[in-house]
């Protein structure tokens, strides 16, 4: 079916016509006839299907039915996960929307905020992130969207596992409860069916394709594999794929942002002999927008990239995804090979998986109906680069800077990871992947070192545990008494301090030492001292003072006199000799009758306030004078400086 088909304006067919879109996909077909009739819509379709579309054209075809002016204020807002996605929907945006005369704007974190605040009351469509929204919302003033009609949430899924729950409640918040909101995501969670509650009335639900909590169908045109590969060959296989594959466009995944970094450094110094970029959430605004138009515009190019570009990015003609990090759920790895075989484009997928991976990902991916084939690598096309990387970093000591940072991040990505029955931490080759880093040791850490100290714990009050249990079950055995279980009662540290005995013995050791059975006097000495019952003297030991040291005993005595003498008071003696208190106070009136009365107490007053404006103003000149002092020997340091960095600069005079 074509777009000409459908009951819209000329201003948007002309557009999307400009743009060379000319039949809907099956999303679009299904979702444009109910959200032009004004009705909230809950879509999910896989990834590269046209969600982008399917939103856009109801967002600029109901402003234009309403009339929507320049005067008429916010009109429809857009929300996206990430800044990449959002500026892809804004281009989409520019690129169908340019015969209306509607203002559009892209609200993104990483650019100035004061000229997106000047700007964005005069906006009728808004293309946002929300962190930066409701950053707008709070601080900008006259920026309101009281008079919202349309609210888009693309990729809610992500919005959502990204930690944005508690702002997108907020935004939520300050909207007005008559607008239309349309939600899309490639995949279904519970979450989104708890969002689309919240912020949906009655919504149409659309799916094609759905990557449920049970099912998913992949890209017919997807070809997916995985390779079986030990960490510390990961690196090797990756150069080697690379240098086989140089005519292809490839994204790479990794768990982290200092892996992408490392990787993409290290490579860009062996020249493989292909253009590298890279992509990750570290990196300024402008240079993310330089590497996804970059990308986006080259030919055959790698990308290494973290999962901020797993998500909406429509990279033209890419060939490969290689996931050289394995995926934290089957969410992520739907996303991620969604990069390639859009639409109806063909594409490949590949995935490293170590050993102690394979197991428990494919059950999570065969949950999702999803059959990835194993297939194996051609030793004799593996190069070995752990040289190379270890000439790097010797030479370099960014670099090793760069692969210490990079080891101890992807371990800590294993760590974090919930399905332990993919992720076992305990099961990698930490010192060969260090190794294989090119690194001369494996760097400490921190984390990991907590763990082992916590398990070693745990371990050790297991044992104890297992020991009282061994020994209650033997005299339960002798004595063969039935007892009712009873819950065990908490023991808190004050109890386990009370029940400690002999404190000053090592106590079970001395208890075994010690033969508490009576003894026949047969093997008695020859001398035995008979212990006798005796009075205890209830006298306090006393000391003499020749035995105490002499800082003792003064430091006794000036105690002693401090506690009988009370505080001391500081006197001032006047000219005959009459002692006074420091601050003693004059009579007041007596003072009063000395100056006069009232109009002498008045001069008084002038004067005393006269003396201290003569003491500011002295005080004010030497200030200043200090100030102008402090600048001049600032300036004479500077000087220097550039006299000693650039000295033929002030030799030209001679």
């Amino acid at each position: 079916k074509a777009f000409s088909d459908l009951p819209i304006s000329d201003a948007t067919k002309r557009g999307l016509k400009k743009a060379f879109f000319m039949d809907m996909t099956d999303i679009q077909t299904k979702s444009l006839p109910i959200s032009l009739k004004g009705k909230d819509v809950l879509g999910a379709a896989q990834t590269g299907s046209g969600k982008t579309l399917a939103f856009l054209v109801p967002v600029l075809e109901i402003l234009y039915r309403r009339k929507w002016g320049a005067a008429d204020g916010l009109g429809a807002l857009i929300i996206s996960p990430t800044r990449e996605l959002a500026v892809q929907i804004f281009d989409v945006l520019r690129s169908i929307g340019g015969y209306h005369s509607f203002s559009a704007g892209l609200v993104i974190g990483g650019k100035n905020l004061k000229d997106e605040r000047d700007r964005l009351s005069r906006m009728n469509i808004l293309v946002a992130t929300p962190g930066r929204l409701l950053q707008h919302m709070d601080q900008t003033v006259g920026f309101d969207a009281d008079n919202l009609q349309v609210l888009v949430l693309d990729e809610a899924d992500r919005i959502l596992d990204m930690g944005f729950q508690k702002t997108l409640a907020a935004l939520l918040s300050h909207l007005p409860k008559s607008r239309q909101t349309l939600l899309f995501s490639a995949t279904q969670t519970q979450s989104v069916s708890d969002l689309a509650r919240l912020s949906l009335k009655d919504p149409v639900y659309v799916g094609i394709n759905v990557a449920s909590s049970s099912t998913s169908t992949m890209p017919q045109n997807l070809e997916q594999h995985y390779v079986i590969c030990e960490l510390d060959k990961k690196l090797d296989v990756l150069w080697s794929f690379i240098k086989t594959h140089l005519q292809s466009k490839i994204i790479v995944f990794m768990s982290s942002c200092k892996q992408v970094r490392f990787v993409f450094e290290t490579f860009c110094k062996m020249h493989p002999g292909v253009p590298l970029l890279h992509l990750h959430g570290k990196q300024k605004q402008s240079a993310r927008l330089t590497m996804y138009t970059k990308f986006s515009s080259i030919s055959h190019a790698v990308l290494f990239a973290t999962d901020i570009a797993a998500r909406g990015l429509d990279f033209p003609s890419v060939d490969w995804v290689l996931q050289m990090d394995a995926p934290e759920d089957a969410d992520t790895y739907i996303h991620r090979v969604g990069r390639t075989a859009r639409y109806e484009s063909k594409g490949k997928a590949l995935l490293f998986l170590m050993p102690s991976e394979e197991e428990g990902m494919k059950v999570a991916l065969q949950k999702r109906a999803i059959d990835v084939k194993q297939i194996k690598i051609r030793a004799s096309k593996t190069q070995t680069i752990e040289n190379q990387l270890q000439n790097l970093a010797f030479q370099d000591p960014e670099i090793k800077y760069l692969g210490q940072r990079a080891f101890v991040s992807y371990l800590r990505s294993i760590y974090i990871h919930k399905d332990k029955s993919i992720f076992k931490l305990e099961e990698l080759p930490v010192d060969r992947f260090a190794e294989s880093l090119g690194l001369p040791g494996t760097p400490k850490i921190k984390f990991l070192n907590k763990e082992i100290a916590k398990k070693k714990k745990n371990a050790s009050r297991t044992v104890e545990a297992a020991q009282a249990e061994s020994s209650e079950e033997d005299e339960d055995d002798e004595g063969v008494q039935t007892a009712i279980s009873k819950p065990t009662a908490v023991r808190t540290k004050y109890d386990r301090m009370f029940e400690r005995k002999n404190q000053n013995v090592l106590s079970e050791h001395y208890s075994k030492l010690i033969d508490h059975e009576p003894m026949s006097d047969d093997g008695d000495d020859f001398i035995t001292l008979k212990r006798a019952d005796h009075g205890l003297e209830d006298k306090t030991p006393t000391y003499d003072a020749s035995e105490l040291s002499k800082r003792k005993l003064k430091l006794g005595r000036a105690k002693r006199t401090i506690a009988k003498g009370g505080l001391s008071t500081k006197l001032v003696f006047d000219d005959e000799g009459k002692p006074h208190e420091l601050y003693e106070m004059a009579d007041p009136d007596a003072w009063f009758e000395g100056t006069g009365g009232l109009a002498g107490a008045k001069e008084e007053g002038k004067k005393f306030a006269e003396g201290e404006r003569g003491k500011m103003k002295v005080a004010d000149v030497v200030d200043k004078e200090e100030a102008r002092e402090k600048k001049r020997e600032k300036k004479r340091k500077r000087k220097d400086k550039e006299k000693a960095v650039c000295p033929f600069f002030f030799s030209l005079d001679k």
